[in-house]
């Protein structure tokens, strides 16, 4: 089906039908539509070129890293974005229960899996993010490799351990995520053990993933943990010898989300951004631009070959349990568990 370009109907405010994937809206679109995220500015900058090279649309974009939720939450009476884009799934079921969202049913919302996907539609997956362990081949051997995150804990790692900070949202996810592990097994206490025994063989903790892999370069520690596009990224771009860990009770996989702010001033502008950032064109185009593995089925099969190549195990993780833990959770952390075993010196 050829699509229609509406480019100058929307400029004259005209009532406009446009043509997304499967979807036709059948509204006015408004002239802009605001976005607040947390991706990169070069990856929204395709995006928003894309979307109004479709549409005549224009985006407005802000990036706003880790103060995304709280600036949704501060404007709930009176909102300035129509779209949360990015962030992960934890932080989406979170604002979903503060009636942040509007539900809403994208073209392409039957192709994704559950797992990605809430189920009353108030938020979509548009990028699954893993994030497992790794090492330095020149570093550690594979035979001395961790195999599983409790090895993490070992002596034998002390000083050859190097992670990001709370402030990392993978990071935050992957603490948490362990902790979950030992409080399904009604056993929260022994999960702050692991995580102090952990600490203690960190070496140092990292505020940017540049930082922490040039170390890992430098060889100043063998071992960490990070979303697996950038392990990608920094093997084949940057020839690092790194390998990746598929850990025996497997790697927590972050879902990277998009919803439509609940009264939105530009609504059918939102409607029509969420079905085109999440379809397998846009996803397709983020992988193999900026390496996001998507969600959408349909994408995987046009994206790099290493994202349909890579099998790792998925941890057992409630996420929207987790969505309510987390922000306590990582504040012990912060307070008690990083660093802890520095103080003691």
């Amino acid at each position: 089906m050829k699509r229609k370009m509406a480019r100058s109907l929307l400029t004259a405010c005209a009532l406009s039908t446009l043509i997304l994937g499967n979807s036709v809206f059948a509204a006015e679109l408004e002239k802009k539509v605001v976005v607040y995220s947390t991706h990169g500015e070069d990856m929204l900058e395709v995006v928003a070129d894309e979307f109004k090279k479709e549409t005549g649309v224009q985006v407005d974009f802000i990036n706003l890293k880790g103060e995304l939720a709280d600036r949704v939450r501060a404007e709930k009476a009176n909102p300035q974005s129509d779209i949360m884009y990015g962030a992960p799934s934890s932080v989406f079921i979170e604002l979903k229960g503060e009636n942040l969202f509007e539900a809403s049913t994208p073209s392409w919302a039957k192709e994704i899996a559950p797992i990605f996907k809430d189920a009353e539609g108030y938020w979509y997956g548009t990028i699954q993010t893993p994030v497992v362990m790794f090492y330095n081949s020149e570093v550690i051997s594979s035979e001395n490799a961790p195999k599983d995150w409790s090895d993490l804990a070992k002596p034998q790692y002390k000083g050859q351990l190097v992670f990001r900070n709370g402030l990392s949202s993978s990071a935050r996810a992957t603490y948490t995520a362990l902790l979950q592990q030992y409080e399904q097994k009604n056993d929260l206490a022994s999960g702050w053990s692991f995580l102090k025994d952990v600490d203690a063989n960190t070496k140092q903790y990292f505020g940017s993933g540049s930082l922490l892999f040039q170390a890992i370069g430098r060889k100043e520690a063998g071992i960490s943990f990070a979303v697996l596009s950038e392990i990608v990224d920094n093997k084949i771009k940057n020839k690092m010898p790194l390998e990746i860990i598929d850990a025996a009770s497997g790697s927590p996989v972050i879902t990277d989300g998009i919803a439509l702010i609940k009264g939105a001033k530009n609504p059918n502008a939102a409607r029509a951004f969420l079905d085109f950032a999440g379809s397998a064109k846009i996803q397709s185009l983020l992988a193999n631009t900026f390496n996001r593995m998507p969600t959408h089925p349909a994408a995987i099969s046009t994206s790099p070959k290493w994202m349909a190549d890579t099998k790792i195990k998925v941890m057992n993780v409630d996420w929207g349990t987790l969505a309510a833990q987390q922000s306590e959770w990582m504040q012990k952390w912060d307070t008690e568990v990083k660093d802890s075993s520095k103080d003691k010196k």
